[in-house]
């Protein structure tokens, strides 16, 4: 029951935030998931015996987020708030490459200072990959949910996932009997998670099919900047191929999974079966995006290479 009704609360206030907020707003809430998901990392790294940099990990985790904010917020001071002028991937991508390449120096430095150096090289390691896997993957969000055009797979990632997870549920419930990863998650087979993937297949067809429906659902530029409610908004309709929606929602699916299975493996490593308690039913906030956080780089990667929604 706690299950069932944390999840009636919470899936309309996500997509509440995810249509009708404006940018800052958006952009703040994934600050607060990035957050309290690291927060949860962390625990789990530091049950299992290491010792990370804590603040150090939070600041350089939020930079991505708070770079693509400032030129959102630049472009619509020096464009106007057009829907074609929004996009964060240039700055996101600059902020990613030159932390990734300085992160040895970020989390180099302060480790000269440590007092206990027996487990230096894991610990930065794990700080490094904590920013990479869960601040690096939500910010992505941001920069999708700042475009017009790419904001459909803020829609598609998080529908396919909650699709993909229910069709698991209840077919791996009924029939499952191979299992997929026993040593990580004895309850998953593989009958599941084939009904995972045709499960998000199917809500990928329907949400291009419904791709102006959907997209109309969105806060217009004024909105997104100020207010919480709907405007009239002039978006361009792309026709998908079927190609397209078929293998991303393949690949959505098949990411979810592994995320899903990748977090599994942490608790299990670290000897825990949530990663917190902060929903009731659910476990922590890491426990419900885990499979988000492979989800949306191959989403949006898949979207930058393909230029699918811009042709």
């Amino acid at each position: 029951m706690k299950r069932v009704l944390t999840a009636v609360v919470l899936i309309p206030v996500v997509l509440l935030i995810v249509f009708r907020a404006p940018l800052w707003f958006f952009a703040l809430a994934v600050a607060g998931i990035i957050i309290l998901a690291l927060h949860e990392y962390l625990s789990i790294a530091e049950t299992a015996g290491y010792k990370p940099f804590h603040r150090l990990t939070y600041a350089v985790a939020l930079l991505p987020t708070l770079l693509v904010c400032a030129e959102i917020w630049n472009t619509t001071a020096r464009h106007g708030l057009f829907w074609n002028e929004f996009s964060g991937s240039t700055s996101l991508v600059k902020a990613c490459s030159i932390l990734l390449l300085l992160s040895p120096v970020i989390f180099g430095i302060p480790l000269v200072f440590r007092k206990d150096l027996a487990a230096g090289l894991s610990s930065a390691a794990v700080s490094i990959f904590g920013v990479a896997y869960v601040g690096f993957s939500l910010s992505l969000l941001t920069a999708l949910r700042a475009n017009a055009v790419d904001e459909i797979l803020v829609v598609l990632v998080l529908f396919s996932v909650w699709a993909g997870d229910i069709a698991a549920y209840y077919v791996g419930r009924s029939i499952g009997r191979h299992k997929l990863a026993p040593v990580v998650s004895p309850n998953k087979s593989w009958e599941g998670a084939v009904a995972s993937v045709i499960g998000s297949v199917c809500i990928a067809v329907l949400i291009f099919h419904y791709q102006w429906q959907i997209s109309e659902w969105f806060a217009g530029p004024w909105l997104r900047k100020y207010w919480l409610f709907p405007t009239p908004s002039s978006r361009p309709f792309f026709f998908v191929p079927s190609i397209h929606v078929i293998l991303i929602g393949v690949l959505t699916n098949v990411a979810a999974q592994f995320g899903d299975l990748f977090e599994s493996a942490l608790k299990r490593g670290a000897g825990i079966k949530d990663s917190g308690t902060m929903l009731p039913g659910h476990g922590g906030i890491l426990d419900r995006i885990d499979a988000l956080l492979f989800a949306i780089p191959v989403v949006w990667y898949y979207a930058q290479l393909t230029g699918f929604l811009h042709r």
